[in-house]
C-alpha cells in the first residue's frame, strides 16, 4: 500500500497487464520511456495505472514502426500537457514514406526473384559450373 492507501503494481503485474516481459518494463524505465515509479518500503517498484496507459502508448507506437527515440519525444511532449498530435502526425507521415519505400523495394525484389526462378532450367538441368547456379551453355 502507498501513502494514499492504493496498492501499485509490481513490475510483473504491470508486465502482465500489457502483455510484455518484465525485462521490457525495466528497460523502458532505464531508458526514460517510463517514469521511475514509487518504491515500497522494501524498495520494490510500485507502478500506478498511468504506467499501464504509458506502456500501451509505447507498444502502439512501436507497432506503427516508430523508433524508441521518436516515442520518447512524443511522451515528453505529452508529459508537458501539450497535445502531441502534430509531432505524431509528422512522425507517422515520415514512417509511412519509409514503409512505402520498403514496399517498393520488396516489389522490385519479388520481380527479380520471380525472373530468376522462371529462368532456372527444367528437370533435365545439367550440373552447373562451379560457383554458378546455371549450366555453362547459357541455358536458362
Amino acid at each position: 500500500m502507498t501513502a494514499t492507501g492504493v496498492r501499485g503494481r509490481t513490475v510483473a503485474e504491470l508486465a502482465a497487464a500489457v502483455g510484455a516481459p518484465p525485462d521490457t518494463v525495466r528497460y523502458y524505465e532505464r531508458t526514460g520511456l517510463l517514469k521511475p515509479p514509487r518504491r515500497t518500503a522494501a524498495g520494490y517498484r510500485s507502478y500506478d495505472d498511468g504506467a499501464v496507459d504509458r506502456m500501451r502508448f509505447i507498444q502502439g507506437a512501436q507497432r506503427l514502426g516508430l523508433r524508441l527515440a521518436d516515442i520518447r519525444t512524443l511522451l515528453e511532449i505529452r508529459d508537458t500537457g501539450t497535445c502531441p498530435c502534430e509531432p505524431a502526425g509528422d512522425l507517422l507521415r515520415r514512417r509511412l514514406a519509409e514503409v512505402d519505400g520498403e514496399i517498393s523495394r520488396l516489389i522490385a525484389l519479388r520481380g527479380e526473384m520471380a525472373a530468376m526462378a522462371d529462368a532456372l532450367p527444367a528437370a533435365d538441368c545439367p550440373p552447373p559450373t562451379p560457383g554458378t547456379w546455371c549450366p555453362p551453355n547459357g541455358r536458362r
